[in-house]
């Protein structure tokens, strides 16, 4: 199935078609720059200029940073509450004019990666956290998906642990790879106090440089970076057209 996977993150939606059987994106894929928190209108216009860019006519599958209730979009985070409560579905169809599944956007990713990449064949508990402007996560048992945990949102020290240990937070505070990583292994110590993954999978942007900064990890699972990179949020994406039909 040819689906096009729209991948939206704190700095940017990043889309491009997917052939959802092997994995491979079927484009180059195409990067619309935002702000959060980001205008309704601001979004929407972002994904129809994907669409556009890829003369888009099938079906969109959008990875969206927030709990997703059916077609509804519930608690955000960086994005903006303007988006809270709205029917996802039909916003991202009218501005696409396609028809369009919806998932948390790291669930997206952890799909991918269970699928095509890190976690293929993996059928112990998995757990897939992406650093990037805030931190994803998506938990799976013998590869079925537990939905919308926001383990990046819980508390420490008065915020959301995300404003701690995000990768966008190792650039405010100009952390090096090492300060960094004392930081992640606060916030590991406390989810795998909750969820005991046997594996986990880090994905984000900084899983490119994961040579700079994984060796400082200490956790009683194995850590291993997400092998499809920043491409996981849109390949996820587009397979919820699969998800959705378990």
């Amino acid at each position: 199935m040819k689906v096009l996977g729209i991948d939206v993150g704190g700095s940017a939606f990043k889309g491009a078609p997917v052939n959802t059987r092997t994995g491979r994106l079927l484009g180059e894929r195409h990067r619309v720059e935002i702000k959060s928190p980001c205008p309704t209108a601001h979004g929407l216009a972002a994904a129809r200029e994907i669409a556009r860019h890829f003369h888009w006519h099938g079906p969109v599958g959008v990875g969206f940073p927030s709990i997703i209730l059916g077609d509804k979009i519930g608690r955000v985070g960086n994005l903006g509450d303007n988006w809270e409560g709205r029917n996802g579905v039909v916003l991202f169809s009218r501005a696409t004019g396609g028809r369009v599944k919806l998932l948390n956007d790291a669930d997206a990713a952890g799909l991918a990666e269970m699928k095509f990449g890190a976690g293929k064949g993996h059928q112990g508990s998995v757990l897939m956290l992406t650093f990037g402007t805030g931190i994803g996560s998506a938990l799976f048992y013998r590869g079925r998906l537990m939905p919308n945990l926001e383990f990046g949102h819980i508390p420490w020290k008065g915020k959301p642990f995300e404003h701690y240990a995000s990768a966008a937070a190792k650039k405010r505070h100009g952390l090096s790879w090492v300060q960094w990583a004392r930081r992640v292994n606060v916030y590991l110590e406390v989810v795998e106090r909750l969820c005991s993954p046997e594996l986990i999978i880090v994905g984000g942007g900084v899983s490119k440089k994961a040579g700079k900064w994984l060796r400082y990890l200490k956790t009683r699972a194995k850590v291993v970076p997400a092998r499809m990179g920043n491409d996981a949020g849109i390949v996820g994406a587009a397979l919820a057209w699969e998800h959705a039909g378990r």
